[in-house]
C-alpha cells in the first residue's frame, strides 16, 4: 500500500515535468536547418502550435521565389525592372505578315502592278560586279585546268627522263644519246615544276578575289536587295493607308505603318551607303590584285616556252613564290 501511495505521489511530478520539457522546446519554425523565404518568422505564441513558413528544401532560391506572394510589393517592384520578352507566337506573327508583304510586293513588281525604287547607276555597278564575276570564274576554270594538265605533263617528262637514264646505264652503244635525253628532260621537269608554282599561286589568288573578296560584296548586295524590297512593300502599305477614309482605327494602323516605313527605311539607307562603299574599295583592290596576277602569269608562261630559266627564277623571286617540287614530301616540323 505505502509502495502505491508513493507512486500516485509521484506520478503527478513527473506529468509536470513533461509539461514544462514541452513548453520549453523550440518550435518547428525555429529550427536552424529549416529554409524560409528570406523574411524574418513570425514570433510564435503560446497557445497554439506555430506552422513552418516554408518548407525544408534544399533549394533556397526556388523556395523564395515559391513562398513569396505575387501580390507582394517588393515583387511588383522587381518585376517592372524586367522587360517580357515577345512570345514565338508573336514573333512567328510578324515574321509572316512581313514575309507575305514583301512576297506580295515582289510578285506585283514582276506583274507591273505596283512601283518600286530604282538607283540607275547602283544597279548598273551591280550588274557589272555581276558580269566581271562570271567572267573570272571562268578564268579560274581555265587556269586551273592549265594548271592540272601541266602537272601532268611535268610528271610524264619526270618518268621519261628516269626512263632514258636507265637505258643509258644498259646500253653502251646508245649511252650518249640517252644520257642527252635524259638531261634535256630533267631540265624540262625543274622548269614545268618552277612554272607549275607560278600557276599555282595565279590559280589560288584569282580564287580569293572571285570567291571570297567579291563574293563577300554580292552577300551585301543581296542583303540591300532585301531590304529595297521591304522598304517598298512598307511604303506601298503607308500610301494606301494615307489615301484611306478617316476614322481611328485607320489613325492608329497609319501610325502603326508610318512607324514600320521609318524603320525599314533607315535599314535601306544604311545598307545602300554599304553597298555603294564596298564597290568602290572593291574595284580598287580588283585592279591593284588582277594587275600584280597577270603580269606574273605573262612573265612566267613566256620565259618558260622561250627556254630563258633564268629569267623564269627571277619572276617568281619578284613576287615572293617559294619553289615547291610536285614531287617532294612535306617537309618535318624540324626543316621547318
Amino acid at each position: 500500500m505505502a509502495q502505491a501511495a508513493t507512486q500516485a505521489r509521484s506520478s503527478p511530478v513527473i506529468e509536470r515535468n513533461l509539461h514544462e520539457m514541452l513548453r520549453d522546446t523550440p518550435a518547428m519554425n525555429e529550427s536552424s536547418k529549416a529554409v524560409h523565404s528570406g523574411t524574418t518568422p513570425p514570433t510564435p505564441q503560446r497557445g497554439y502550435n506555430q506552422h513552418p513558413a516554408s518548407l525544408p528544401l534544399s533549394n533556397s532560391a526556388s523556395s523564395t521565389a515559391t513562398a513569396q506572394s505575387p501580390s507582394t510589393p517588393s515583387q511588383n517592384g522587381d518585376s517592372q525592372m524586367f522587360k517580357v520578352p515577345p512570345s514565338k507566337i508573336e514573333t512567328i506573327r510578324n515574321w509572316s505578315i512581313s514575309t507575305y508583304k514583301c512576297t506580295k510586293q515582289l510578285m506585283f513588281e514582276k506583274l507591273g502592278k505596283t512601283s518600286r525604287t530604282v538607283d540607275t547607276e547602283l544597279e548598273t555597278q551591280i550588274e557589272q560586279l555581276r558580269d566581271t564575276q562570271r567572267k573570272y570564274s571562268n578564268i579560274l576554270r581555265l587556269s586551273r585546268a592549265l594548271s592540272s594538265h601541266f602537272y601532268h605533263v611535268v610528271q610524264t617528262q619526270h618518268a621519261l627522263g628516269e626512263a632514258f637514264s636507265d637505258l643509258a646505264q644498259k646500253s653502251p652503244e646508245l649511252q650518249e644519246e640517252f644520257l642527252y635525253n635524259s638531261e634535256t628532260q630533267r631540265n624540262l621537269t625543274k622548269n614545268g615544276e618552277t612554272l607549275l608554282n607560278a600557276l599555282n599561286f595565279f590559280v589560288s589568288s584569282v580564287n580569293t578575289l572571285c570567291n571570297k573578296t567579291i563574293e563577300d560584296t554580292l552577300l551585301t548586295i543581296r542583303q540591300y536587295e532585301t531590304a529595297r524590297i521591304e522598304y517598298d512593300a512598307y511604303r506601298t502599305d503607308l500610301e494606301l493607308l494615307i489615301q484611306a477614309p478617316r476614322s481611328e482605327a485607320t489613325a492608329q494602323r497609319l501610325e502603326e505603318a508610318q512607324l514600320a516605313f521609318d524603320k525599314h527605311k533607315d535599314e535601306f539607307e544604311k545598307l545602300r551607303s554599304d553597298v555603294i562603299v564596298k564597290l568602290k574599295f572593291l574595284d580598287e583592290n580588283r585592279i591593284k590584285v588582277m594587275h600584280k596576277q597577270l603580269l606574273l602569269f605573262h612573265n612566267a608562261v613566256s620565259a618558260y616556252f622561250s627556254g630563258n630559266q633564268q629569267a623564269l627564277e627571277a619572276t617568281l623571286k619578284q613576287f615572293n613564290i617559294k619553289v615547291k617540287s610536285p614531287n617532294s614530301t612535306i617537309p618535318s616540323w624540324l626543316e621547318q
